[in-house]
């Protein structure tokens, strides 16, 4: 058995239950954000997954959107990581895109999330395995396009999204409200 880390979020005792959200275009991706916006507070941590294209900027531009963020939400590939202030008296948004970097918590040091974690939501795309061990709660978000539909273009947009709560901040949160 490998690191508390390298199991899947469900197989821990302290799993909130998973929820499963079917996401039809990207108008209901950007929504979920939105309602996920509603249940985080300073010093959460999300991790999203998926492959390039399934939504997970635009389901944090609707979370930044939620949170009452300044500035506008996209992908920071280039520069690693934005920080976007409340504008408002909520926490601050600092958006992270982990893609390029391979080494795990130690190349993810030099961004401090550690220091900015407490006062601010922290989300953070392809981030599983490299980050858990700055929270022992935490929420993953995981996107999967899905296969067939009525309409081949329509079923482009269908995504499947996983949502497993870890750690005893999500044990009693009902994520069933973010079902959009």
């Amino acid at each position: 058995m490998g690191k508390p880390h390298d199991r899947h979020p469900a197989d821990t005792a302290e799993a909130a239950p998973v929820v499963r959200i079917t996401v039809r275009d990207p108008e209901r991706m950007h929504e979920l954000g939105r309602r996920l916006a509603a249940l985080l507070t300073p010093g959460d941590l999300v991790l999203l997954s998926g492959e390039l294209g399934a939504g997970k900027t635009t389901l944090t531009r609707g979370l930044g959107e939620g949170l009452g963020v300044r500035g506008a939400v996209t992908s920071p590939t280039f520069v690693i990581a934005r920080v976007h202030p409340s504008l408002g008296d909520g926490p601050a948004l600092v958006h992270v895109d982990a893609y390029r970097l391979g080494g795990g918590l130690d190349q993810m040091e030099d961004l401090d999330l550690d220091v900015s974690l407490p006062e601010s939501v922290v989300v953070v795309e392809w981030g599983d395995g490299k980050v858990e061990d700055l929270s022992d709660a935490r929420l993953h978000v995981a996107i999967a396009r899905t296969a067939g539909g009525e309409e081949q273009e329509r079923a482009d947009d269908v995504r499947e999204v996983t949502v497993t709560g870890v750690g005893p901040r999500w044990a009693q949160e009902d994520l069933g409200t973010l079902r959009v």
